[in-house]
């Protein structure tokens, strides 16, 4: 055999790793995701990260935050920061309905778990999503940031965003929310 024939053989065994490994990672994503909408694109929340779903209810707003950054609610006497998903994601912004909800999730952050409420215009479903149906983030380009993105699943026809809600914020962010 040929040095590149060995050569060529070594980059298609690479390659093949490669997908291998992508499709394991993809695989280990599958589970169930809480789904809901903004601006009529479909996102879904590993469902583990969900504490509950309540509708919207008085947000006390903190001076000197980011817009995203709606303010702080009080659940059952625990003080809780909301961020609006929309304009995190830099959406129009649309006045909330009877529809629009919040979902109260747990996110890691070095010091801990902390609870935090994100604001969607409507919530949809739990859906079982399996390995099969997720494919990796596209790639759009060094200059955009898209490491909060844990893959793009294909159900029913359409497309669920889902999220890795522990990397939506930044580090910098998630220290303002949780300190606000």
């Amino acid at each position: 055999m040929t040095d590149q024939g060995t050569a060529a053989d070594t980059r298609s065994a690479k390659t093949e790793t490669g997908r291998k490994d992508e499709r394991t990672g993809l695989l280990e994503r599958e589970g169930k995701y809480l789904t809901f909408e903004l601006a009529r694109e479909n996102y879904g929340l590993e469902i583990l990260k969900v504490r509950e779903i309540i509708g919207m209810m008085d947000i006390t707003a903190v001076p000197q935050t980011p817009a995203f950054v709606k303010g702080l609610i009080n659940l059952r006497g625990k003080v809780i920061p909301v961020v609006d998903l929309r304009l995190k994601f830099g959406l129009p912004v649309k006045e909330y309905t009877e529809r629009t909800a919040i979902i109260v999730v747990e996110i890691r952050m070095a010091s801990g778990p902390v609870q935090m409420g994100i604001v969607v215009d409507t919530v949809s479903e739990v859906m079982n999503i399996v390995g099969q149906d997720i494919e990796s983030t596209p790639n759009f380009g060094a200059r955009l940031k898209t490491d909060y993105i844990l893959g793009m699943a294909k159900v029913k026809g359409r497309v669920i965003i889902l999220l890795d809600i522990d990397r939506v914020l930044t580090d910098e962010e998630l220290t303002l929310v949780s300190g606000a």
